[in-house]
Formats: C-alpha cells, sequence, structure tokens
C-alpha cells in the first residue's frame, strides 16, 4: 500500500485533475456545397484547480459531420478556454442568439452585480444591469428553481429570481431631512423607498441545504429589444416558482410551483415536495392548474412541436428519492396520461424504472413523440428511449460498454452522452438516434476520449439475503428482543413494504497491479441517502484509494434506487437493522471469496453512508479496525428538530410525519434505538470525523455528539471541521484535505 504523504499528495493532484462534463449544446446544421451536413458541439467541463483552491468551468467545441443516420466524421475545433464567471447560459430556438448570465465584482467593493447579456453569432448585443434596475434580488442559477429561457420568438427571455424586499432601518435611525420636503413627508410610510422601521430583524425561511439564500423566487422577464425586466404577476401567494418556460404560443408562462405552507422543507435532493405544474396567463394574470395538486412533480420538458409536456411526479412525502412516473400533458386536448409508471421490482431485460433528478433540458427526438432518459439500472446506468404513445422502452446503451451513461442533450436526433467506469474518467459520446420501429443499436462514437486509469480492476457482485434478513426483526428496545411498535394508526401511514425476494449489489475495485499473492485491505464504502445508489462511474475517493492499493467496497444495500419501487419501500422502518446487515453480508461474503486481509477492514462513509458505518462499528464490532465518516447522522432523535428535512427522520424510522407532528415518548425512543448511539458502548476502533460547519442536511451538532460520546469513553478520535462547506463537503479545498486525512488515518490504524 502507498504510504509516502507526497506519493499521495501527487496521486490525488494527479486523479483530481479529470475534468468532469457538465453540459453540451449543439449548434444548427450547415449543408456543405457537397449535400453534406455538419453542426458544433459546444461543451462545458469543470476541473478542480488545487492551486487556487476552486472549481474551473472550460469549454471545448467540436465538429460533428452526420448524414442523418448516422456520425460521418467529427473532432475537437481548437483548444479549451476556461469560463469565467458565467451562471447560467442558454442558446435561443434558432442558435443565432445566446443568453448569459454574468456576475461581475463591484468597482465600490460591495456585492458582486449581475448582468443578462445577449449575444450574436459575432458581437455581444446587450448587457443588461440586473442589479442597477433594482427590480428584484439576486437571479437564481440553480438546478432546482432557476432557469433561462428564451421565447419562441426569441424577444424575451424567463428566468427565475429573489423576491426585492423592502428597505428596513432602526426605529432609532437619524437621517437629514430631504432637501424641499416638509417635515411630513420625510419618512413617510407611504413612500416607495421608505425603509420600514421593525422589520430588521425578521425570520426569512429558506429552502434548506445549499439553498439558503432561496427563500422568496419570483419569475421575471427581460423584453430583449426594450431592455426593461417585469416581475411577473399571477402566482398564487402559497406556491414558489421555478422550472420555468414560455407556453407555446408565448402568452403565458409553464412553471412548477412548491407549497410553502405551513414551512418550507429542505428541497435539494427531495424529490417528494408538494408540488404541481402551473400555467400563468401573462395577459389577464389567471393561474390555471395542469396536474394534480396533491403529488410532486418537476422537470416539465415541451415537445418540439409544443403540443406537449412530459413530467416526472413521485408521491408526495414518504422516502426523498423513489422510482418516478412519467405524466404527458397534451397542450391543447388538456388531456394528461401516465407514459410510465413506477416499476415495483427490476427485471433484466425490462425498463427498471427512472430514477433521476432531472430530465435532460432537451429530451425529446424530432419526432416530438419519443424521448430520451437516462436511469439506474441496478448498479449501473444506462440510456434509454421512450415511445410517450405507447410506453414502449428500448435501451440504446445495451450492447455499449458497461459502466454509467448520462444523456447531455439532444437536438434534431442527435444525441450526446457521458460515459464512465470506476477505471475511466468521463468520456464524450455521440450517436444518431435510431429511427422509430428499428431494433438498430445506437452507434456510440467518443469525441473526446480520457485514458484509464491504470491499476483497477472493477466488478459488480448480486447478494441475495438469507431468509432470516429478509423480514429484519425492529432494533431491540424498549421491550426486548422481537419487540415490534404498535401499528400503523392510520391508512396513511407509511409501512415497511415486503422484503421477501429483493436482493442488492456492490461494486468491487481492487488494485490489479503488484503481487497476486498480496492480500490487500479492505475499504467498505456504504452509500448515503438512503435512496440513493453507486452507479459504476468515475468516483475520485474510490479510485484513489484502488490507486493506494486498497480494495474498495461499494454497497448498494436494499432502499438503494435502481432496484424497483419494492426495494426503495423496504427500508423505512427498517433503517438500522435491513440495510446495517445488507452491509455486513456483504462484507462478510467478499472477505469469504476474495483474497483479502481480514484483519484490515475500515469503514468509509458520509451522511446515510456514516449512519451505516457507525452502526456497523456498534453492531459488529470485531470486523473493522478503523472508521472514518463525513457529516454523519449519528441520532435521528436530536436531528429531527435540527435538520432541514424532519421529515426524513420520522419516515425513515417507520413513523408517519405531518408538519403539526410532535412525537411521543415511544417514538422519540423508536428514533434513537434506530440510531448509532444505541450502540455507541461496543464501539472501539478510531474514529475520524470530518464536518462541514454550513450543513443543513445533518447539522454539524450530530458529529460533535458522536465526538463527544467517543471520547467520554477512551475511542481513539480525531475531528475536522471545515468553515464554508456544507452537507456535501465538495469545496476543492475540503474535499482535497478529507481525502489525505482520510487516507493517513487508515494507513496509520490499519498499520498499512
Amino acid at each position: 500500500v502507498l504510504s509516502n504523504v507526497e506519493e499521495i499528495a501527487e496521486l490525488y493532484r494527479e486523479l483530481s485533475q479529470h475534468p468532469g462534463l457538465s453540459a453540451a449544446c449543439l449548434g444548427p446544421d450547415v449543408t456543405t456545397q457537397y449535400g453534406g451536413k455538419y453542426c458544433s458541439l459546444y461543451t462545458e467541463w469543470s476541473q478542480r484547480d488545487l492551486a487556487r483552491a476552486e472549481n474551473v468551468k472550460f469549454c471545448r467545441q467540436y465538429l460533428i459531420f452526420h448524414d442523418g443516420a448516422s456520425v460521418v466524421y467529427s473532432g475537437p475545433a481548437g483548444t479549451c478556454s476556461e469560463i469565467k464567471d458565467e451562471l447560467l447560459s442558454r442558446e435561443s430556438p434558432s442558435g443565432v442568439l445566446k443568453a448569459v448570465l454574468r456576475k461581475v465584482p463591484s468597482k465600490e467593493k460591495e456585492k458582486e452585480k449581475q448582468f443578462l447579456e445577449v449575444w450574436d453569432q459575432n458581437r455581444k448585443v446587450k448587457s443588461i444591469d440586473l442589479t442597477a434596475l433594482d427590480k428584484h434580488g439576486s437571479v437564481y442559477d440553480d438546478d432546482q428553481f432557476g432557469c433561462l429561457a428564451w421565447s419562441h420568438s426569441e424577444t424575451h427571455l424567463l428566468y427565475v429570481a429573489e423576491k426585492k424586499r423592502p428597505k428596513a432601518e432602526s426605529f432609532f435611525q437619524s437621517k437629514a431631512p430631504e432637501l424641499g420636503a416638509s417635515d411630513e413627508d420625510a419618512g413617510r410610510p407611504g413612500k416607495d423607498d421608505a425603509p420600514l422601521k421593525g422589520e430588521q430583524f425578521v425570520y426569512r425561511e429558506d429552502w434548506g441545504e445549499a439553498l439558503s439564500t432561496r427563500s422568496v423566487p419570483v419569475l421575471c422577464a427581460l423584453d430583449v429589444e426594450g431592455s426593461s425586466v417585469s416581475v411577473l404577476e399571477g402566482v398564487p401567494e402559497h406556491l414558489s416558482p421555478g422550472q420555468a418556460f414560455w407556453s407555446p404560443d408565448d402568452t403565458g408562462v409553464v412553471f412548477v410551483g412548491w407549497w410553502h405552507e405551513p414551512f418550507r422543507l429542505g428541497l435539494r435532493h427531495c424529490t417528494n415536495r408538494r408540488s404541481a405544474l402551473f400555467y400563468v396567463d401573462l395577459t389577464g394574470g389567471r393561474c390555471e392548474l395542469l396536474s394534480e395538486d396533491t403529488r410532486a412533480v418537476w422537470s416539465p420538458r415541451l415537445s418540439p412541436d409544443r403540443c406537449r409536456i412530459v413530467y416526472l411526479e413521485n408521491d408526495a412525502l414518504g422516502p426523498h428519492q423513489q422510482c418516478s412516473r412519467l405524466r404527458m400533458y397534451d397542450w391543447y386536448t388538456k388531456h394528461t396520461s401516465t407514459v410510465l409508471e413506477a416499476v415495483p421490482r427490476q427485471a433484466w431485460g425490462a425498463f427498471p424504472g427512472i430514477y433521476c433528478g432531472a430530465l435532460p433540458g432537451l429530451c425529446w427526438a424530432a419526432d416530438s413523440r419519443r424521448l430520451v432518459l437516462d436511469t439506474a439500472q441496478r448498479s449501473q446506468q444506462d440510456v434509454f428511449v421512450v415511445d410517450t404513445v405507447t410506453g414502449a422502452t428500448t435501451s440504446l446503451t445495451a450492447d455499449a460498454p458497461q459502466g454509467s451513461w448520462s444523456v447531455l442533450t439532444i437536438d434534431r436526433d442527435i444525441l450526446v452522452a457521458r460515459f464512465s467506469t470506476p477505471s475511466c474518467p468521463p468520456t464524450l459520446k455521440v450517436a444518431i438516434l435510431p429511427g422509430s420501429g428499428w431494433e438498430a443499436q445506437a452507434q456510440w462514437v467518443c469525441l473526446q476520449d480520457a485514458p484509464p486509469v491504470p491499476g483497477i480492476s472493477w466488478g459488480i457482485r448480486t447478494l441475495q439475503p438469507p431468509p432470516e434478513q429478509e423480514h429484519p426483526q425492529y432494533s431491540e428496545c424498549p421491550g426486548g428482543p422481537g419487540w415490534a411498535p404498535p401499528p400503523p394508526s392510520s391508512p396513511d401511514t407509511p409501512h415497511p413494504a415486503s422484503a421477501g425476494g429483493l436482493d442488492f449489489d456492490a461494486i468491487l475495485l481492487r488494485p490489479s497491479e503488484g503481487s497476486t499473492a498480496q492480500k490487500h485491505p479492505l475499504v467498505v464504502m456504504p452509500h448515503g441517502g438512503p435512496h440513493s445508489v453507486f452507479t459504476a462511474g468515475w468516483m475520485l475517493y474510490p479510485a484513489a484509494l484502488c490507486r493506494m492499493g486498497f480494495a474498495v467496497l461499494l454497497v448498494n444495500y436494499r432502499g438503494s434506487l435502481g432496484f424497483g419501487q419494492d426495494s426503495v419501500a423496504s427500508l423505512p422502518g427498517n433503517v438500522g437493522t435491513q440495510d446495517v446487515r445488507d452491509v455486513q453480508l456483504c462484507v462478510e461474503r467478499v472477505l469469504q471469496e476474495e483474497s483479502l486481509d481480514t484483519g484490515r477492514v475500515a469503514l468509509v462513509g458520509g451522511s446515510h453512508g456514516g449512519f451505516l458505518a457507525c452502526h456497523l462499528l456498534g453492531q459488529f464490532p470485531d470486523t473493522y479496525h478503523a472508521c472514518v465518516v463525513r457529516n454523519p447522522v449519528v441520532n435521528i432523535a436530536s436531528m429531527v428538530a435540527a435538520t432541514d428535512i424532519p421529515d426524513w427522520c420520522l419516515t425513515e424510522t417507520g413513523l408517519p410525519y405531518a408538519p403539526d407532528t410532535l412525537p411521543d415518548p415511544a417514538q422519540w425512543t423508536e428514533m434513537l434505538c434506530k440510531s448509532p448511539m444505541h450502540y455507541i458502548d461496543q464501539v472501539r476502533v478510531p474514529v475520524l470525523l470530518m464536518l462541514g460547519e454550513d450543513d443543513r442536511r445533518v447539522p454539524p451538532k450530530q458529529g460533535l455528539e458522536y465526538y463527544r460520546a467517543l471520547k467520554a469513553r477512551g475511542v481513539p478520535t480525531r475531528l475536522l471541521w471545515y468553515p464554508g462547506n456544507n452537507h456535501a463537503l465538495a469545496g476543492v479545498e475540503a474535499e482535497a484535505d478529507g481525502f489525505m486525512n482520510m487516507a493517513l488515518w487508515l494507513l496509520k490504524h490499519l498499520r498499512c
């Protein structure tokens, strides 16, 4: 195992330089004098810059020559260049214009300004200082609410911004009277710009983790010709609008509205928040509901012929991530249909279900009938084409290399995707979508390759829990072994689904270089969520650990996405038992079947993965020899009042959630019994904790609670505290420092 600090740092520097592929946009087709066609492809990438301690964005262009059925030739057009201060950008429908939202440092050392720019093909034609116009607060550039949408006529731009707040001042603010104004006029409350007294310290709710500056979003429109901005009216007061686009005739706006009463809950990674699709008519201000208003919806996408809108739908509340439905609204008949239902159980050869945070921004085929999407299929991610009329699905990556495929864009049936594996960083692929009714597979062409990282071999294994593990017993408190909570009190109460017959996967990375007789130490990594999934794509930490000489086991325990809705539903009410035993079963099986060092096994996990790591330390203390956790959940009972997702605490414990929920003593006990703190007295191995100071999801007091409990029991522990970092600990400096400290902790305590 690599143990030299400088060599480990150099290894991390090398692997962290592999860029990620974030966006792609196809330009208009150009016909050559010989009748052939080509188009440009604009791509955006991001890369960690350790010297600057930031993520840098850069762009690169490519040319694609095609005949409408296949790619004839493709290649890069020039080198890459860094993108500075762009928050959002969007090409117009014709491809002639491009809108850019840009942040610009202010000369007066005040907060940065925001400009909305319009470019044609050779120059900047508009630059509008949105901060100076002062019609609204900051423009949203997130992927939850944010949008930058051209009208079909290319005369207007639509975006989302924070609602302008009135100025506030102290009751005792002294100021000079205005010239020419009477005493009665000065500071009169009726004046438009008069500051409000007593409003300085009013609490404003926000949308939680990673959205702490988002409170009251408003829809805004820029008249490109007149350079004027208007805040659109007609959105009901109880809704927060986002993900908006222009209606087919440009007379109104379609948007997703999230209910924010009685209070806002965290929205990031929570596709279970009550929301619906709406249309607001800009001529009369009338707001119309387009979908059911008791569900959770997101990702609306308008077809090229402007007749249909597809969107994703989940049940409101329940697990934060689920197997989603694909719904379609016909603009002219007003009819809504279900294109794809949730899939109860995944079966190879059949469509696995939809498990994705969003549909691609452009996902429709040119025929306005089919669309493409990517979704988890057990432990890999694949691309499918869906016929919205028949509901038929076809994999476009079934015959392609196994790994993680993501759709970046599709335009005029030219399909652009990203592909990676645990040993191959992201690559850029392009294909022509086969015609409707064709059985032919997409012929993928690589536009930007990434050389495979040497020294890593990987594979996916499937595990079937033994019968006694299929239906876990509840935790052994408060009524002793076999105790079960009282039956659900109402039909709406979540109840654990039958886990019978469900299996799960794990991805094992192994060093492929060095002596075959050498037994490698094992790092076990369960994912967070718990309803998420490791797909067989590029991941920096596992790859770097593997290159150091560790085998790495990524466990997709029951409850993970990609295995059917029954698997998702099997976990709530069984956290701390089912998921823990799945991971332990996987570890024991791998240690039996692979040549690994059973005396050097460590745990690494974040969030719910940290919850599982801490559980495993207490429930199976003889298996593990070191542990590293990032923002772990350690006590559900103490987390419920501090997190931005209190519903998670109750739902995953198996309890009903309502906004006015006040758990009774038995429910508090149940939350504690399902928590790692319940097993703290059995923990013996050294634990390294990494906490983000700004974490709203699992507040750092969770990790501090565990740290103090370990210290009080004499267990070796160390805590790293990262200011300016939230739940993901994704700041470049925190990520790099976290890796180095993790690596050194494992080397020290596994005696490598």
